[in-house]
């Protein structure tokens, strides 16, 4: 048989409460230490007669003294402590952080009580807390970059407008020159209307987020294909375009203009040389998912070299000056902005192909 000692541990347990590598202690209702394991003075440096010597609220933080009092009273009237958090300051000086779990028995007047250093973890938690506040205004600052740029654009573009508008084409003799005129009136009016846009779409982040919608793949497509139709015209681009399985996607019209541009002018600018850009663009339901297939016939990508950082912010994947690596940085952030996710396959001088898969309409059938 067993006999407790003056702390109320038994034979049995000692050997347990003086080898755990846990913090355990034993203390009692006046609020002093009665007992204390070896792991617990090795933590705080303190000997086992020194932390016995004072109460215990003088080894904790001051700050955390009137919020372990409060809790200390509960003990006191038979409630027991979990996941409670104090900071202890050890005989170096340096705060200890604590995790703490308590059993009072009032029948023996102590308290037993388990505690975890969970210091490292609240440093990285300060870590983690210190990044988010610099993502977090590292946002805020892009966001005001973005807004005034769309902003302040528009009156040098107003006033290229307006030159162009003075453009008497019935002067212009050569049919050449006329359709060049042309096609930069109808450019820099379609730019105006995607600075406008912008605009708006900042806007509505700014208020009501990001709003999906039903959104028509082909009339997206249409008025990218407008808004560049120098650039595609020039490039020789042909488009082969099927949405016939699926012609409406849930996404935000002006995200995915922005897909489309981007992937589009990415296509055209790392085209093979001497061979003109071909786009196939389809849509496609495969269970239950809705997906759109993207395919090009352009240098392509070696995605054993770069396929980690494909989508990665300022990674130019084909070199050269002109190879910033936003457009396919904007892509993926839109997609995943919207809900959706997307894929690439591709090759060096094999082409590319991109798959989109979008969120699920939430109301299929109300149109």
């Amino acid at each position: 048989m067993t006999t407790p000692s003056k702390t109320g541990l038994t034979e049995t347990l000692a050997p347990f409460f003086n080898q755990s590598i846990d913090c355990l202690c034993i203390a009692n209702f006046e609020g002093y230490f009665v007992d204390i394991n070896p792991g617990f003075l090795e933590m705080l440096g303190y000997s086992k007669e020194e932390l016995m010597s004072k109460k215990i609220s003088e080894f904790i933080y001051a700050e955390d003294r009137e919020l372990t009092n409060q809790k200390r009273q509960k003990l006191l009237e038979n409630v027991p402590l979990v996941n409670f958090e104090n900071r202890y300051v050890s005989k170096s000086g340096k705060l200890v952080w604590l995790h703490w779990t308590s059993i009072p028995l009032p029948e023996q007047g102590l308290i037993y009580a388990i505690a975890k250093d969970i210091t490292h973890k609240k440093q990285l938690q300060k870590v983690q807390l210190s990044h988010l506040n610099d993502l977090s205004m590292a946002n805020r600052e892009l966001k005001l970059l973005n807004y005034t740029t769309a902003h302040d654009l528009r009156s040098p573009i107003n006033n290229l407008i307006s030159l162009v508008n003075l453009i008497d084409l019935d002067k212009v003799i050569d049919p050449e020159t006329q359709d060049i005129l042309a096609m930069i009136k109808v450019s820099t009016n379609s730019l105006i209307d995607t600075m406008n846009s912008q605009i708006d779409s900042f806007k509505e982040i700014d208020t009501a987020q990001r709003q999906l919608s039903r959104t028509g793949l082909m009339e997206v497509i249409n008025k990218v294909q407008h808004s560049i139709g120098s650039l595609i015209k020039q490039s020789g681009t042909r488009f082969h375009i099927n949405f016939s399985a699926l012609s409406i996607v849930w996404f935000n019209p002006q995200a995915l203009e922005s897909v489309f541009l981007n992937l589009i002018t990415n296509s055209i600018k790392y085209s093979k040389t001497g061979i003109s850009p071909i786009i196939t663009i389809h849509s496609a339901i495969e269970d239950g998912k809705h997906l759109l297939r993207y395919r090009d016939n352009g240098i392509g990508i070696d995605m054993s070299k770069v396929g980690h950082q494909l989508f990665k912010l300022n990674q130019g994947h084909h070199g050269g000056s002109n190879s910033k690596g936003v457009g396919l940085y904007l892509v993926h952030q839109k997609v995943t902005d919207n809900g959706g996710s997307i894929e690439v396959d591709s090759k060096a001088n094999h082409g590319t192909t991109f798959t989109i898969t979008f969120k699920e309409d939430p109301n299929p059938n109300i149109r």
